[in-house]
């Protein structure tokens, strides 16, 4: 090297972006070293509580487990996988049987811990829900089944109309037995998606990701100004009416039409549904300004993967890196994704 030329710490012929991170980054203070990065996100173990990994594949509850899922609720709550249309109180009870003779097979092949939901959803109408919640009192004393739900007052239904009064008297039913028996309940509130950039064609009668045939849906029951919030409302009325505690209801599918309500007013959970922001366009960005705007306290994140959805088992796994990159500490991000679930569901003890 010539006598002119300046000493190098680096071979290369010319500076590279190690060098002007180097200079740039206000981190770093010994040359251009990263700074100190939390590698314990790597490893830390985290709670789905909600999705619907009864009706997956093998492969994608592997998928579960090869991103460091420790314990799931598995919901058993649904109306577009019921066999029949209108839905009968032996269809719901079978989608309960199923996921309880399934979930031990789960556990055994994929090493997470994995728990029930069982609810009656009112996505559409149930021809005899009092044959049904008559038998939920047992179902709910079961030892592997630790949250009622998901339920909710649903503004419009698949297939056939459910008056919005006798839906909320399902719904505050549930919430009693979730009372008598000390479980929590996972509150299904309805989202507010951004309009679509152009509609599909009619005569596919699906929108692709999603199966469930639109040109099935009725009229809705609900039509007010905010018909989502005042869904989410009339929940809250119900848990009130049934000596159900809001710091034992999670609502699942939070996103901005109804996040301040019930942060601000209730005592509720929320939950952040990430695992198709495709359809609801929620993300980590959500949750992050959700947990700069009111902590992280009654906060956490559900993937809600199921067999008629496109989903992602790793979307859990993903925020946990993405609210780290949105400036959310590691602490956080912990009770937002483990403790927070943990605690409420008596997951993973």
């Amino acid at each position: 090297m010539p006598a002119s030329d300046p000493p190098t710490s680096s071979p290369t012929r010319r500076p590279t972006d190690a060098a002007y991170l180097a200079e740039r980054s206000p981190e770093t203070t010994d040359g251009g070293s990263l700074p100190d990065l939390p590698s314990e996100l790597l490893n830390l173990p985290w709670i789905d509580p909600h999705n619907h990994a009864q009706t997956l594949s093998w492969s994608d509850r592997e998928r579960y487990a090869l991103s460091g899922c420790r314990s799931m609720l598995m919901v058993s709550s649904g109306y577009h996988w019921t066999p029949y249309k209108p839905v009968e109180a032996s269809d719901v009870r079978f989608l309960w049987d199923d996921a309880i003779n399934r979930r031990r097979a789960i556990e055994r092949n994929h090493f997470f811990e994995a728990k029930l939901g069982l609810g009656v959803h009112t996505g559409v109408r149930i021809e005899d829900p009092d044959e049904v919640l008559a038998a939920m009192d047992d179902y709910c004393a079961l030892e592997e089944v630790v949250a009622v739900g998901e339920t909710g007052v649903t503004p419009s239904q698949h297939v056939e109309r459910w008056d919005v009064d006798e839906q909320q008297a399902v719904v505050e039913a549930q919430m009693e037995l979730a009372a008598e028996h000390d479980l929590p309940v996972l509150l299904h509130t309805p989202n507010t998606s951004g309009e679509s950039k152009r509609e599909y064609r009619d005569d596919l009668g699906v929108t692709p990701g999603y199966e469930k045939n639109a040109g099935l849906g009725a009229e809705p029951v609900l039509d007010g100004e905010n018909p989502a919030l005042e869904a989410v409302k009339r929940d809250l009325e119900a848990a009130r009416d049934a000596g159900l505690d809001e710091e034992r209801i999670v609502a699942s599918h939070a996103d901005a039409n109804n996040v301040d309500y019930l942060m601000a007013e209730t005592d509720c959970y929320l939950s952040f549904t990430i695992g198709h922001s495709w359809l609801i366009g929620v993300d980590a960005a959500d949750v992050a300004n959700a947990i700069d705007e009111y902590g992280p306290e009654r906060i956490t994140v559900d993937t809600d993967c199921a067999n008629v959805l496109r989903t992602d088992p790793y979307a859990v796994k993903r925020a946990v890196f993405e609210l780290y990159r949105y400036g959310i500490d590691v602490d956080d991000i912990r009770t937002v994704v483990y403790e927070n679930p943990r605690d409420v569901f008596g997951l993973a003890e």
